[in-house]
């Protein structure tokens, strides 16, 4: 019986999936790069031209044709959200040391106040461009989210003061997001229209308002506090 002869074809190697991927991967890495590139270019041309700045004036910041700056965007609507995302990082991260606060609640509230004030009033522009983008534009972006970060871990701080207290903690809540709505709105008001009103005397004022609301819900439930004598942070906080 004759012996079939044996199949001499070569096998076809594969594609190699790893070599794939990891182009994909750096190319990936290289977009999400200029596109960072690019926000920040976008924050220096606000602060240069204002809440009204164009795209032309973005893309000339950062030395490419607006063309070129849209390869990386999908519209203005995603720069913008882009822009937006940057900005809650960076307000973000300028308070954080304040959800550890030290001190006596009048020397918290003012930290908290007068850090607030300090990084609206340096970055003013950036502020009135998000205002104006939401106003614009209808959809959501920085400002509600810092104010939602804000409030969110105001929120948690009053709940441990009042927990320590043996206090119902539902009103921590409301009370966080109604102050920072009133700082938040009280300052627009004032970089727009500050008067004779120094960056002082708004701290000061903006301080007493606060302690006074919450000096009121706890009086409300029994608690007494010196606003001048040092609070422990409440336990799991520290």
């Amino acid at each position: 019986m004759a012996v079939p002869a044996a199949n001499t074809r070569k096998p076809v190697p594969k594609p190699a999936a790893n070599k794939v991927d990891g182009r994909a991967a750096r190319w990936a890495g290289q977009q999400e790069r200029r596109r960072a590139e690019f926000v920040e270019a976008a924050l220096e041309a606000i602060a240069e031209h204002g809440p009204g700045v164009s795209t032309e004036q973005i893309a000339e910041r950062a030395g490419v044709a607006r063309t070129r700056l849209y390869r990386h965007f999908a519209d203005a609507s995603d720069l913008q959200r882009a822009i937006a995302q940057r900005a809650a990082e960076l307000v973000t991260a300028e308070l954080a040391p304040l959800w550890r606060p030290q001190g006596s609640p009048r020397e918290m509230i003012a930290a908290a106040i007068g850090t607030h004030l300090r990084w609206l009033t340096e970055h003013a522009q950036l502020h009135r461009y998000l205002l104006r983008t939401v106003r614009s534009s209808g959809e959501t972006g920085a400002l509600p989210d810092i104010r939602s970060a804000i409030a969110l871990h105001l929120s948690k701080l009053f709940a441990g003061y009042l927990a320590a207290f043996g206090l119902d903690t539902a009103p921590a809540d409301t009370v966080a997001f109604g102050l920072v709505g009133y700082v938040e709105s009280a300052t627009t008001r004032w970089l727009d229209h500050p008067g004779e009103l120094t960056k002082a005397e708004l701290s000061e004022q903006l301080s007493g308002t606060i302690w006074a609301m919450l000096d009121h819900t706890l009086r409300t439930r029994g608690v007494e506090l010196d606003p001048d004598q040092p609070l422990p942070l409440p336990d799991g906080m520290d």
